[in-house]
């Protein structure tokens, strides 16, 4: 027996061969989306498919070159973000458009302040939308705090309520769960699926597919801003979403390269310590290595990572580069020394977003580039740039144009990882490289790391999954509570050994 409701009754939003380009590059071609009433529509698609595009037309942000969109049947033509909100159209962005240093109540008065006759602001009215929409997912939240004291779970269901406090009809989730841990995750598609359930329709972008499986009805799958597939979940393996994506199938999405025995200690850490955030942390990285750092949203892995570089403090414990002692370590020292850092904050810690990429690659490398004090070899400067992008495989009209916050965040990704290869070190610690990132670009991420690793660099690898680490890496050390608790190397890796010693479930 059929199930019932399996022909969606109505269509809440439908766009219509929509075509967009930039200068000369076309990044939408005839595109086509359908949002049905009572379903989640998942976008997927590599850094670059144009997924954003899509969703900025949307928004009202972007006019299409031509195609026609509906909301309801009705034809809907957003000039600017004003219209989207309007019309019922919200987002939440991956990077959450509140205001840290304001309280939730002055959040929430930004877009809509109510005001009576004489020009008095009604409170009472926000407060009463503050009650209705953010007492449904946090119960006795104080609403005088400021966002920055609440958890990532919980601002981005401050942000959700703020968005159905404007009566939207349509929200989109620009990956959502990027900053999050597994139980802010479990409690954010709860959320979710609630409010589908109470008339709101979804339009969900993601790169974790399992997650696109679990939450979503229907999927819509880009590639190089065309149309690859899609259809109904059920009707879907991964395999096939990611042939879509990609244009091929990824027998290997981890591409393990076999090595020399590795060499001589590059970086040794010995009984780091920093109050209750690091605890005597010792572990050492050698040439030709890739070693993992696994551990839980708190176990101290950034942390570490920052102490060794000297972008923040330790109280205690002593760091060795090549043998030598790295007294105060700071970064100018640490880069000098040839180690690299990239920081898993790379819109706001890792580039310049408003500066073209051709500036981006260069960062790190300025110093060397200067004839003097104050020239700088352009001409070398467009070799080695070209090199470095061609090598990498950064997607880019026109490099000198371009700026880094119009890429996609794998090609940011890509761009963060260049600006220090261009300094060419031999110790890499890599922050969580693959956040946010699709299947495509990640499969490129991991091969130039084994590149790196074949090249005799030495490589510290931390990453909230467990499977990329499995796929990767020579040895993985797991961190719990600011300590190192366990070391596997490769013939002993299990997600269940590695969880356990992330949770303390195994005694030394």
């Amino acid at each position: 027996m059929e199930e019932l409701n399996v022909v969606p009754k109505k269509e809440v939003l439908k766009l219509k061969n929509i075509c967009k380009s930039f200068s000369d590059v076309q990044v939408l071609k005839d595109v086509n989306l359908t949002l049905y009433d009572g379903r989640i529509l998942a976008i997927c698609g590599e850094n670059g498919a144009g997924k954003s595009t899509l969703m900025n037309i949307l928004g009202g942000i972007y006019i299409p070159d031509s195609g026609s969109m509906y909301i309801n049947e009705k034809e809907y033509t957003p000039k600017m973000p004003q219209h989207a909100i309007k019309n019922g159209v919200a987002f939440i962005h991956q990077e959450l458009s509140l205001f840290q240093n304001l309280s939730v109540l002055q959040n929430f008065m930004i877009d809509d302040l109510p005001v009576n006759r004489l020009g008095v602001i009604n409170t009472r009215v926000i407060r009463n939308s503050i009650s209705e929409n953010l007492g449904r997912f946090i119960e006795n939240i104080d609403i005088n705090k400021r966002v920055e004291e609440f958890v990532m779970g919980q601002k981005q269901l401050i942000e959700i309520a703020k968005e159905l406090s404007k009566k939207a009809k349509i929200i989109i989730f620009d990956e959502p769960t990027t900053s999050l841990s597994n139980k802010e995750k479990e409690l954010l598609f709860k959320i979710i699926r609630e409010i589908r359930e109470s008339g709101v329709n979804i339009i969900y972008i993601s790169h974790i597919l399992t997650d696109v499986m679990d939450l979503c009805d229907d999927i819509l799958v880009l590639r190089n801003g065309e149309m690859a597939g899609g259809g109904a979940t059920r009707d879907m393996t991964i395999d096939d979403i990611v042939r879509m994506m990609v244009g091929r199938s990824l027998t290997n999405l981890y591409p393990y390269a076999e090595k020399e025995a590795p060499g001589r200690t590059l970086l040794e850490v010995k009984t780091l310590s920093s109050g209750k955030v690091l605890n005597r942390v010792s572990f050492t990285l050698k040439e030709g290595e890739i070693v993992g750092l696994y551990g839980l949203m708190g176990a101290g892995r950034s942390e570490m990572a920052r102490a060794v570089f000297g972008l923040d403090p330790f109280e205690s414990g002593e760091i060795f580069i090549d043998g030598k002692e790295m007294r105060r370590p700071t970064p100018v020292k640490m880069k000098e020394k040839g180690v690299a850092f990239i920081t898993e904050n790379r819109r706001e810690e890792g580039l310049l977003m408003p500066k073209p990429i051709a500036d981006n690659v260069v960062l790190a490398f300025l110093k060397e580039l200067c004839h003097g004090k104050w020239i700088i070899d352009k001409k070398f400067t467009d070799t080695e740039s070209d090199r470095i992008i061609d090598q990498l495989r950064i997607k880019t009209y026109d490099k000198t144009k371009q700026k880094a916050q119009q890429l996609s965040g794998g090609n940011q990704q890509k761009l963060v990882i260049a600006k220090w290869l261009l300094t060419n070190p031999f110790v890499f610690i890599l922050d969580e490289p693959t956040k946010g990132v699709d299947v495509g670009s990640k499969f490129e991420i991991y091969s130039e790391i084994n590149n790196l690793a074949l090249n005799r660099s030495a490589v510290l690898f931390i990453s909230s999954e467990m499977e990329e680490l499995m796929g990767v890496c020579d040895r993985i050390l797991v961190m719990r509570a600011g300590e190192i608790s366990g070391e596997l190397r490769r013939g002993e890796f299990s997600n269940e050994t590695i969880l356990k010693y992330a949770i303390g479930g195994i005694s030394e």
